[in-house]
């Protein structure tokens, strides 16, 4: 066989091939503990539409100076975060303090058909 027809069909195999991966883009929404329910509403409107496109979200409670003595209310807030994303989203990575942020990382919900496309 000709090594340029087998290189050629290698290219081929490769090209098909990064047709069908797809990218993972994680999306950030930042948060306050002492955020309003208005506010907390318009971001968690964002966290779904970021979910319904298939990106994974980091969600980032910031504490500021005595903020920090109450990481409970992060936690709750990142609870209720998860209790509204159930029907979307499974928590990859749960709540855990980094520094003075508190971060959790949600991912959205695979399709049984896209399942089957990939067995």
């Amino acid at each position: 066989m000709d090594y340029g027809k087998h290189r050629y069909e290698q290219d081929q195999k490769e090209k098909e091939a990064r047709k069908k991966q797809s990218q993972i883009t994680i999306k950030e929404i930042k948060m306050r503990p002492k955020i309003s329910d208005n506010d907390y509403g318009t971001k968690s409107g964002h966290v779904r539409r970021f979910l319904k496109d298939g990106s994974k979200v980091r969600a980032t409670i910031m504490f500021r100076g005595r903020e920090m003595t109450h990481t409970e209310l992060g936690r709750d807030l990142l609870d209720r975060l998860a209790a509204d994303m159930e029907q979307l989203a499974t928590i990859e990575a749960y709540p855990k303090v980094d520094g003075r942020n508190m971060v959790m990382v949600l991912a959205p919900f695979r399709d049984k058909t896209e399942k089957a496309d990939k067995a």
